[in-house]
């Protein structure tokens, strides 16, 4: 047996082996869900239901998926160009503490200033978070993924301080929160009585651009060359480290809007447990998606489902709501394993008999 690269994997199989990844990940969740002593079928009817039965319910899956489509943007374009962004969590809290400085800062200005000010520069502080491990990467060599891992650690350590200092609500009777934004600076709802805001749109939006952009721009193209042979690409005139920063622009706003749609479209306030881990889960989405930024919104929604149907499953029948993570992680696993056999086969030898 050997395994030999494939000359180029057909459109079947990087269709196919996401949505084949989902389905075994369903499908080895029966397990524990059997164990738990849960009817199979019955178990995954109340998942559908919780995320399709009502109008609500559909809504909160939107929710969820928001801060998912702008998390796994910033991981599969910082992907492509094979610069590892596992910081996504902390530039989402980076964009959340911008968010709230400026929407908590300038309380008299009007929403169709405020808005737009606390969308660019959210964007702008999860960038910044993004700036330094791409800069010690091109300059020293530095592995981002030691440097954005640990930077988020960093993140929440100041992000804390910052709770109990300068950003602490005097009226919050001593709990470790952010004063919130006012009315005319939170984004607008998309459905009355729902939680589901116009964060998502800004999220399609996003996924709509950078599909475009990744596939039919020049930036795209050098984006993409980046990635595949860095010497290639540098041989060839294009600009390396300009392309790795430009990228890194990119992703970390991505993911500073992400804190932004959380705390300005959803919460109103800023506390250290915003995020439940938008910002690792988007490295599954990405990785689920392929790497395509249309690809991200299919399996953020998804993911999303996966969420909060487990949730109103556990509740309707008493399983872990645990059993979400479990569909996550082995959705990956098989995404990982599916990858491998969509680049690469393994060929039989037969075996030469001897003096033959």
């Amino acid at each position: 047996m050997r395994v030999e690269p494939r000359n180029a994997p057909s459109r079947l199989l990087t269709v196919g082996v996401p949505v084949l990844s989902a389905i075994v990940a369903l499908g080895l969740a029966a397990i524990p869900l059997a164990f738990a002593g849960a009817g199979i079928a019955e178990a995954y009817r109340e998942m559908f239901r919780g995320v399709f039965g009502s109008v609500f319910a559909f809504s909160e899956m939107l929710t969820r998926a928001t801060p998912l489509i702008f998390t796994g943007l910033a991981a599969a374009l910082a992907f492509r160009a094979k610069l590892w962004n596992i910081g996504a969590e902390g530039q989402l809290y980076l964009g959340a503490m911008a968010a709230v400085a400026v929407g908590a800062g300038l309380t008299d200005a009007p929403g169709i200033v405020l808005i737009p000010l606390i969308i660019l520069l959210g964007a702008a502080a999860g960038s910044a978070g993004m700036m330094l491990p791409t800069l010690l990467k091109s300059r020293f060599g530095a592995d981002e993924v030691v440097t954005t891992l640990l930077l988020n650690f960093v993140i929440l350590i100041f992000l804390q301080m910052m709770l109990e200092g300068p950003l602490k609500d005097p009226m919050g009777l001593g709990w470790p929160q952010s004063p919130p934004i006012p009315d005319q600076g939170m984004l607008p709802a998309l459905m009355d009585r729902m939680r589901v805001h116009s964060g998502l749109l800004i999220a399609l939006f996003a996924a709509a651009v950078a599909q475009f952009m990744l596939m039919r721009s020049v930036w795209g193209f050098r984006l993409r060359a980046v990635g595949e042979n860095p010497a290639a690409a540098r041989h060839a005139g294009i600009g390396v480290n300009r392309s790795l920063f430009g990228v890194a622009i990119i992703s970390g706003g991505l993911a500073g809007l992400a804190g932004v749609s959380e705390v300005a479209g959803l919460k109103g306030y800023l506390t250290a447990d915003l995020s439940p881990g938008f910002g690792y889960t988007g490295i599954v989405v990405a990785m689920l998606a392929g790497l395509s930024p249309a690809g991200v919104v299919i399996s953020s929604l998804f993911i999303a489902s996966v969420f909060v149907g487990a949730d109103s499953m556990s509740r309707a029948m008493g399983v872990s709501s645990y059993l979400a993570d479990l569909v996550v992680s082995v959705s990956l696993l098989c995404v990982l394993i599916g990858g491998f056999f969509a680049r690469y086969r393994i060929i039989r030898v037969r075996e030469r008999r001897a003096g033959a």
